[in-house]
């Protein structure tokens, strides 16, 4: 499933078209696709792709399309202090997306099949939190992930106010989903090829709504030759924070509208498409990796070093407007929380800690 959307040249172009063609709808869900750059979770080398309305694998890791994550963001209606699990959680874009909206009193749990792939979202998780100055726009309910089958769920877990599952559901096994929500919750999950979103009503009563044609790998059985009977797979528990997590997370509150009120943010940014020279690479091509283009795996071809460089058709340099230097670059965007911790009369490490000991 993909294609629905024109390719961006970046983060911001793709969001730009998602709006356009209405899979984003409401402000907050595009203030995090915004805030966190769906390139940041491919591998290094195949981020060419990362813009482009399509599903990507390699190997274990895998994306889906953005239309997909966009329909199932507005989908969930997040609110803060939710409670989220991500069935099939992969390399935890999705999840580090929900977030940023629950706020630092939800919870956010993943189950992931695959151990690689587990590490594989710490590490992007890492990134984020080390690396992105959105982190600082935003008060963050960190997602916590483990590796199971996430049909193997232990019988007394606890309930969840928003799921998603991340692949397809066979209709003997949508009951057992279902289980797994609050009263009052929704689900969201692929069908019978439908992107369905299931709200429960009451203890036994739920209302269904298809929002999207989807094509999705089936869940994964695990198959046992001795029948013998699986260890359920523990969920992480609720725990309430520590003092000291209280106080960073409502003194970074303060300063951070304190900044706001000085130097007002600016509302998600809108940028005129820039005509620019590019260059591609004609190589030798090498299949590794694989994208999805309605129900087909489609190879792709990664480029060996050796190469001829050739400049694209029709692509010719805007003309720059009247006032402007030639090639003076865009003024960089100040991270107003980071200055408010810094410039406060407190020991370093104290400063250190407000800043969850980034080194940016």
């Amino acid at each position: 499933m993909g294609g629905a959307v024109s390719a961006g040249e970046d983060n911001d172009d793709l969001i730009d078209n998602l709006k356009e063609a209405q899979y984003i709808r409401t402000c907050r869900v595009e203030q995090v696709f915004r805030a966190i750059d769906r390139g940041d979770y491919y591998l290094e080398g195949y981020r060419d792709n990362a813009y482009k309305d399509l599903a990507w694998k390699h190997g274990n890791i895998h994306l889906s399309a953005p239309c997909i994550y966009s329909e199932v963001m507005e989908a969930l209606n997040l609110q803060q202090g939710l409670s989220f699990l991500n069935l099939g959680s992969g390399t935890g874009y999705l999840s580090t997306m929900v977030g940023l909206i629950i706020g630092p009193f939800g919870v956010n749990h993943g189950v992931e099949l695959h151990k690689d792939v587990v590490e594989y979202a710490k590490e992007r998780l890492e990134d984020f939190i080390k690396n992105s100055d959105s982190f600082d726009k935003f008060e963050f309910c960190e997602p916590h992930f483990v590796v199971g089958n996430c049909l193997e769920i232990a019988s007394d877990c606890h309930q969840y106010d928003r799921i998603y599952c991340g692949a397809g559901v066979q209709k003997d096994h949508e009951n057992y989903m279902k289980v797994l929500l609050k009263v009052g919750g929704i689900l969201v999950m692929p069908i019978e090829d439908q992107l369905t979103q299931i709200t429960r009503t009451g203890q036994s009563s739920w209302e269904s709504k298809n929002i999207l044609a989807v094509s999705f790998a089936p869940l994964v059985q695990q198959s046992r030759a001795d029948n013998s009977k699986p260890e359920g797979v523990v969920l992480p528990a609720v725990t309430v924070r520590s003092l000291q997590d209280l106080a960073r997370i409502y003194i970074r509150r303060t300063l951070r509208r304190l900044a706001n009120e000085e130097s007002p943010p600016r509302g998600p940014a809108h940028r005129a498409a820039q005509k620019r020279k590019r260059r591609r690479c004609r190589r030798h091509p090498r299949v590794s990796t694989y994208v999805f283009v309605g129900n087909q795996l489609i190879p792709q071809a990664m480029e060996s070093e050796d190469e001829e460089r050739v400049e694209e058709d029709g692509k010719e340099e805007e003309p720059e407007k009247d006032g402007e230097e030639p090639g003076q670059p865009e003024e960089p965007q100040v991270n107003l929380l980071r200055d408010k911790v810094l410039g406060l009369p407190l020991p370093e490490a104290l400063k250190a800690f407000l800043l969850y000991y980034r080194e940016k």
